[in-house]
Parts: C-alpha cells; sequence; structure tokens
C-alpha cells in the first residue's frame, strides 16, 4: 500500500519529537527519518502518514532563514522561516549585553529584522540604567519597545502591530519574563512562570520545547522558545559576521584593503570609525570575539 504524504507545518518541537499542523488544522505526532534531526519549527514539511495520529518527515521545504546556534561541539536551531527576532531583555534581573548582541548579529547575517523589547518597566529602580544598556542599540536604528508583561492589555496594543502578517520568534534568557509576555499575547498558551532568583540575579529555565502560536485575530504567529543561556556564532564565517555588524558598511568602504578583517590593519575605514566614536567600542569588542570563535571552531 502506497503511503499517503501531505504537507505541513512544524509548530511544536521537543527533541526528536515534532507536532506538524496538517492545512485541515488537524495535528500529527511526527518522527525524522533517520538519525539526522534537522526540522525546525516553522519549517513546511512533507509527511508520509502512519496510522490516525503520526506520521514521518519525508521532507523539509527550501526555508527562507533559519536561525540558530552553534559553537565547537554543537548546533541548536531556534525557529524556520522567521519574518522577525523579539529578543526579550528586563530591567531586573541584569540581562546580558553579550548575549543580546550576540542575536542581534545572528538575526542581521541572514537579514531578519530583530526588535528588542525591553520587559519588566514597572521596575523603576534599574530602569534608566537599562535603557542606557541599550542606547548603543537605539543608536543603529533597532526597534526597542518598552513593556511590563503584567499589563497584558498595554502589552497587546503596543505588539500587535508589529506582530500582524509576520512570523515571529521571542527569545530571550531566562527570567526576563518572556513566559508572562507569551500568556499577555496567546492566553491560550499558559506558559508556565516561575519567579527568578533575587540572590542568583538569574532564573532557571521555564519552558523546555519550542512552539507555533497563531494569533488568528492579527494573522501573524508567535514562535516561542527556552531561555538561552548562550548564543554561539561558529557557524558563520567572516562576511557573515560582518554582515551582522550593520554599523561597519558605511565605512568599510574606506578600508585600504578589499579583505580587511577591521582588526589591526593600516588604513582601516572600521578602525578609524572606532577611534572617532562612531562605532560602539564593545560591539567591535564583541566583533573581534566572534572573529576569534570562529577561528577556533574551524582548527
Amino acid at each position: 500500500m502506497t503511503e499517503q504524504t501531505v504537507r505541513g507545518r512544524v509548530i511544536g518541537a521537543h527533541g526528536r519529537h515534532y507536532s506538524v499542523e496538517l492545512a485541515s488544522g488537524e495535528l500529527k505526532h511526527c518522527f525524522p527519518k533517520g538519525k539526522r534531526n534537522e526540522a525546525a519549527v516553522g519549517d513546511w514539511v512533507q509527511v508520509q502518514l502512519q496510522g490516525e495520529h503520526e506520521g514521518h518527515l519525508a521532507a523539509i521545504e527550501a526555508r527562507q532563514n533559519l536561525l540558530y546556534r552553534s559553537d565547537e561541539w554543537r548546533s541548536k536551531q531556534f525557529a524556520a522561516n522567521v519574518d522577525q527576532l523579539f529578543v526579550v531583555v528586563a530591567v531586573k534581573p541584569t540581562f546580558s549585553d553579550d548575549l543580546l548582541g550576540r542575536a542581534l548579529t545572528g538575526a542581521w547575517a541572514i537579514d531578519i529584522e530583530p526588535v528588542i523589547v525591553l520587559n519588566k518597566t514597572d521596575i523603576t529602580d534599574g530602569l534608566d540604567a537599562a535603557r542606557d544598556k541599550l542606547k548603543p542599540y537605539a543608536d543603529l536604528g533597532v526597534n526597542i519597545i518598552e513593556v511590563s508583561a503584567l499589563d497584558a492589555d498595554t502589552v497587546q496594543k503596543t505588539l500587535a502591530p508589529l506582530l500582524t502578517h509576520k512570523t515571529t520568534l521571542l527569545l530571550g534568557q531566562s527570567a526576563m519574563g518572556k513566559s508572562t509576555l507569551l500568556n499577555a499575547l496567546v492566553p491560550q498558551a499558559k506558559a508556565t512562570t516561575q519567579e527568578h532568583s533575587q540572590a542568583l540575579d538569574a532564573g532557571k529555565h521555564t519552558t523546555t520545547t519550542t512552539h507555533l502560536y497563531h494569533l488568528p485575530a492579527i494573522d501573524g504567529d508567535l514562535i516561542d522558545s527556552p531561555g538561552v543561556q548562550a548564543f554561539g556564532l561558529a557557524h558563520l564565517g567572516l562576511q557573515d559576521i560582518e554582515h551582522g555588524f550593520p554599523e561597519f558598511a558605511a565605512h568599510k568602504a574606506h578600508c585600504r584593503f578589499y579583505n580587511c578583517s577591521h582588526r589591526r590593519e593600516p588604513n582601516c575605514g572600521v578602525l578609524d570609525a572606532l577611534a572617532r566614536g562612531e562605532i560602539d567600542a564593545r560591539r567591535h569588542a564583541l566583533y573581534l570575539r566572534l572573529l576569534d570563535e570562529n577561528a577556533n571552531a574551524k582548527t
């Protein structure tokens, strides 16, 4: 008997288990064929049906993009076919500027538009410091939205216009209030929330799977992912990394060498701009770290 093959979209992923939504709205519990685990939430796939509720992932259709992190040991996929990235940070606990910068670079490298969502603005102690920390990104033209996830009505009114007609990935460190934000946007998600540890200035993972939620009222989709504590970009090449630093674009045309790495070359337009204060020193330092990590991963 010939197995029936149908088209669907991956809306949930946990290890090698996938939830695939068919055009009818029916969900199938699917497994990949072979040992490789390559599907990501947001992928359009071909499914070979197996019984009433299950199926095999027969093929993954061509992607618009795939956002993932990697280091020299392994890689972790976030989502595929994403229009924009919402990086959630908070007034408290302190967010990692390094991780934020890496997330933005990863998005820019594959032409995904990033938006920074500053959560917990109801906490006034530390709000000005968080804003100052985000100023270099505002200077780059990144859209920074301030919200308190506890005010669900305002969250809906503020973020809904940005989510309309788009597939958006929600990403952030643990304890940034991402699950509370998700609940404000998608009440039916009932995501687990958890108070962060004041003593450790950090939080525990509360989301363990990646899932796509539909926003039918605005024709959008929101993908929630587990909290991240690291964002390696070892898979990016030199040109990809450079593309992830859009502030370099206007200055690299003045570099003496066409293959300038913007490290220590003479007559480097990027280094000259850095010396003039036109490029943020923290951003250039991140760029150098990524170059080093990329080189180490390939040795």
